[in-house]
């Protein structure tokens, strides 16, 4: 599958070999805000446990491995090893919902299949009773998708409007931009060779978006370690 790309423009210090801010537009920004949303389940599963500092990597291992015989009758592991994305969130994700990952994609949804009770409960895990029938709930519900294709279009579709150019430090805090604080920012670096400053234009697919998520949970200067160091980021 051809994972779709946006571009980031970076303005390097070469002189430290440091990324100071990057030039992002609204795609960019929405995926980044979306990584906020990932359930802890997800971030683990799309980065691979190995890739975890501390124990949440053991933590999901040893629940993927504990059998079912210990696992209450009306729970299932899958909810928790692959959580389901909120809908609302899923299309700032898109950068790593096209890999195929599971865990982001859309959840089933089941209900009794019971007329009088049908409209009033539904549940993501298959089977367990309907509280009011007693029914098993493995009637499996159509999810409606929205057309986001106008909303994409227009702009309006996503978290932040389209009508600004976004900045993004190198901690990923995002502000919009605008000459001002730009100018700004190269003072507060205290950049003395404008000579030394560089424009890099960087795609921003699958492959940077597990890698900036990674970053983000390991450092401080994550574009530079994601576009000009790759540093340690092996997924």
């Amino acid at each position: 599958m051809t994972t779709k790309k946006h571009n980031l423009k970076l303005l390097v210090d070469n002189s430290s070999n440091k990324v100071l801010f990057a030039e992002a537009g609204k795609e960019v920004v929405d995926f980044l805000f979306g990584l906020l949303a990932l359930p802890i389940g997800s971030v683990v599963k799309l980065l691979s446990k190995e890739c975890m500092i501390g124990s949440l990597g053991e933590l999901y291992g040893s629940l993927e491995s504990m059998s079912d015989t210990y696992i209450q009758p009306d729970q299932n592991k899958a909810s928790l090893l692959n959580p389901a994305v909120a809908s609302s969130a899923r299309p700032n994700t898109t950068l790593l919902l096209e890999g195929g990952s599971s865990s982001c994609a859309p959840g089933s949804w089941y209900n009794c299949g019971n007329y009088h009770c049908s409209t009033k409960y539904f549940t993501d895990v298959h089977g367990i009773q309907c509280p009011n029938c007693q029914r098993q709930m493995t009637n499996e519900l159509k999810y409606v998708v929205g057309d986001s294709s106008k909303a994409v279009m227009d702009g309006s579709g996503g978290l932040v409007k389209g009508v600004v150019t976004y900045m993004v430090m190198d901690d990923l805090a995002v502000m919009p931009m605008s000459t001002i604080s730009s100018m700004t920012l190269l003072n507060k670096f205290q950049v003395k060779d404008i000579g030394s400053l560089e424009e890099r234009i960087v795609e921003l697919g699958m492959d940077e978006g597990l890698k900036l998520l990674l970053a983000s949970l390991q450092s401080k200067t994550i574009l530079t370690d994601v576009f000009l160091v790759n540093k340690n980021l092996e997924l």
